[in-house]
């Protein structure tokens, strides 16, 4: 079968970052767990809240979490007291302070778990499933998306064999690891079972910002400038060497000369004396 491999997860690090980032040793299943709970009474709690996705963040003793919404109205509440409630029930299960911030998803045919949670909404309405994911494909491409790919799995329509239908727009490079894809899921409650929406978003590439791209190029610029002087440098040094070579070879050369002509006077001293005699 074909090994299928989460969207998000698989660019961790390159395009995407972490939806938990803390860090822990012997804690960390503890923590691994609050944070599945936390998210679980989150959701269950503002069901209707447009809920995109949850960020939980820890410091020594205190936990932040940021809920990306679609309706930020409907998740604070009048005068914050929805919020409020659910900070008090949080800091029951976590037992730390904690600070919960709502931050507005702008637009949320741009989200794919928004997108997938529309979808299931509407099929729990008795809306047709091929008409809910058409008019979704067709409001993200009205928002420039760049590909979006919709499938839905289950006993479609009622029907008694389960089965699985998906439609596609556009792009969705799913082995690109520098494409930004969203990725979302949703089920749909009926009564007569649960039905899975997934979408795919390709919202373009990531390429490296231009201040990156300049930093590249200097850095590139200082290496050649660096092997140049490096190149310079070992050519002088090539350069004295043959200079004090030379010089040395002058140096034996006139020694020499002048072994020779001391042997010459010597041998002339020797045969003017014998003259004399």
């Amino acid at each position: 079968m074909g090994q299928k491999v989460h969207p998000i997860g698989f660019r961790l690090g390159i395009t995407e970052n972490w939806r938990s980032r803390w860090f822990a040793e012997k804690e960390y299943r503890d923590f691994v767990v609050e944070d599945m709970k936390i998210r679980e009474h989150i959701m269950k709690k503002m069901k209707h809240g447009a809920i995109s996705r949850v960020e939980i963040e820890r410091k020594s003793n205190e936990v932040r979490i940021d809920i990306y919404t679609a309706r930020p109205g409907v998740v604070i509440g009048r005068k914050g007291a929805e919020v409020e409630s659910l900070r008090k029930d949080l800091e029951k299960l976590v037992q730390k302070p904690l600070q919960i911030n709502i931050k507005e998803v702008k637009i949320p045919e741009l989200d794919a778990n928004l997108i997938a949670q529309s979808v299931a909404e509407q099929i729990e309405a008795r809306v047709s499933h091929r008409r809910a994911m058409k008019r979704a494909i067709a409001a993200a491409k009205r928002f420039g998306v760049k590909g979006i790919k919709i499938a839905c799995a289950g006993r479609l329509g009622g029907v008694e064999l389960a089965r699985r239908e998906w439609y596609r727009e556009g792009r969705v490079p799913l082995h690109t690891l520098r494409a930004k894809i969203d990725y979302g899921f949703a089920e749909a409650y009926t009564k007569y079972g649960r039905i899975g929406v997934k979408v795919w978003l390709y919202l373009g590439d990531i390429l490296p910002s231009q201040e990156e791209r300049v930093q590249e190029e200097v850095k590139e610029k200082a290496k050649e400038k660096a092997e140049e002087t490096e190149e310079k440098v070992s050519s002088r040094s090539q350069e004295k060497q043959e200079v004090q070579d030379k010089q040395e070879e002058q140096k034996a050369e006139k020694k020499e000369e002048q072994e020779k002509a001391s042997v010459k006077e010597e041998k002339e001293d020797v045969n003017a004396s014998k003259d004399q005699v």
